[in-house]
């Protein structure tokens, strides 16, 4: 990796305080929206809590090795919104991007909607105190400008993003069938978690026997390897089976004299969540990727900046959980060179609650070029998982 000069760096500032193509792409959305879209306002917004048990196929397995992680759930919970315009557009998305997400319980999202009404949609745009919401007020503008939203953050994005396939911490011959599945759905590069009360090396042997070669894993410790010694070990072992090209988290994620020690031991790449200051560990080229959550505004779009200049690329599960937040990442991540791959989890629940399926090809989804999201919920699924 190469070191990152002086000129790398005023060139992010400038990027980040420009917001660089985003500017560009917003000044072209902008040009492009007749005026009654550029003059509507947020009416009436509606938030529907729903409940989405894990797929019945592994339902039980799932509920079992999340048990013994200290979590009693065999189900995900979202907090859905829809905003409505004078315009008569409807926009949609989640407010809830992960389990632990505070803006996304419903007091909350109910709070940051009662706001954005009399207002206008453009007025929010990389608004990271909208959480989840902001999907909702970048399918307004999308619609409104006669854009898909991948076009609002860049004005050439990817037609296709690699989204990758996703399973916890389960007994071999169940890790072995999801691998399998996974790749007859489309899906070429799989997340597995590592965990103690399961042996990973029988995992990987399990599923790379069910797999073709081309198949790629990388598997997620989640800092529970503790020392560097142990994490050396570890991907020494992973690294017998070619499939294996990386390990996420293995030492604290903050530590960065345990990367230091990682840098020349390790036979696999390594990713880490980002950092508060990820720059010690780009500078000294300690990671292969940066794995990140959220927020989805102007926080992440700085972000993907940063890994577009420094060349270390992020691998993004901002929206996980239902089918609408996994759409409005891929558009991020279409728009943005610097990320790399997008994982999200809705193949583990039974129903992402959307009309339009999300469907994989050779390893890579289609973002969808009609205006905003694109997407759609299913009424009839979401009044079936909707919690009274």
């Amino acid at each position: 990796m190469r070191r990152i000069t002086r000129r790398d760096s005023l060139r992010t500032l400038a990027s980040l305080s420009g917001l660089g193509s985003v500017g560009a792409a917003l000044r072209e959305a902008n040009a492009a929206t007749p005026a009654s879209g550029t003059t509507q306002r947020i009416t009436r917004y509606e938030i529907v809590p729903v409940r989405v048990p894990m797929h019945e196929r592994i339902r039980d397995v799932f509920a079992e090795a999340y048990r013994k992680q200290g979590i009693f759930r065999d189900y995900y919970d979202s907090t859905l919104v829809k905003l409505y315009t004078d315009e008569g557009l409807v926009g949609v998305g989640d407010a809830l991007l992960n389990v632990e997400d505070s803006l996304g319980s419903v007091p909350r999202a109910e709070a940051i909607c009662k706001k954005l009404v009399g207002h206008s949609p453009w007025e929010f745009l990389l608004d990271d105190s909208l959480g989840g919401i902001l999907m909702a007020v970048y399918d307004l503008v999308g619609q409104a400008s006669g854009l898909p939203v991948s076009r609002l953050f860049a004005p050439k994005p990817r037609k296709r993003i690699v989204q990758t396939w996703w399973s916890q911490c389960l007994p071999p011959d169940v890790m072995a069938s999801e691998a399998k599945l996974g790749y007859e759905l489309g899906y070429r590069v799989h997340k597995v978690k590592a965990r103690p009360f399961e042996d990973a090396i029988e995992q990987a042997e399990a599923i790379t026997s069910a797999v073709p070669p081309g198949f790629r894993i990388w598997a997620d410790a989640n800092w529970t390897l503790y020392s560097v010694g142990r994490a050396i070990e570890f991907a020494e072992r992973l690294s017998r089976f070619p499939q294996y090209f990386a390990i996420e988290s293995p030492c604290h994620r903050a530590s960065v004299e345990h990367y230091r020690q990682l840098k020349d031991g390790m036979p696999i790449a390594v990713a880490e969540h980002i950092p508060d200051d990820p720059m010690p560990f780009i500078r000294e080229g300690l990671l292969g990727a940066l794995v990140v959550g959220g927020p989805i505004g102007k926080t992440m779009v700085q972000r993907a900046l940063m890994a577009e200049v420094t060349g270390v690329p992020l691998w993004v599960e901002h929206s996980i959980i239902t089918g609408v937040a996994q759409v409005f990442q891929a558009h991020q991540t279409a728009a943005f060179p610097g990320v790399e791959y997008a994982i999200s989890i809705t193949h583990v629940t039974q129903d992402d609650l959307m009309i339009e399926p999300f469907e994989m090809k050779n390893g890579r989804y289609e973002v969808p070029t009609k205006p905003g999201l694109g997407v759609h919920f299913d009424d009839e699924a979401v009044d079936k998982y909707r919690i009274a």
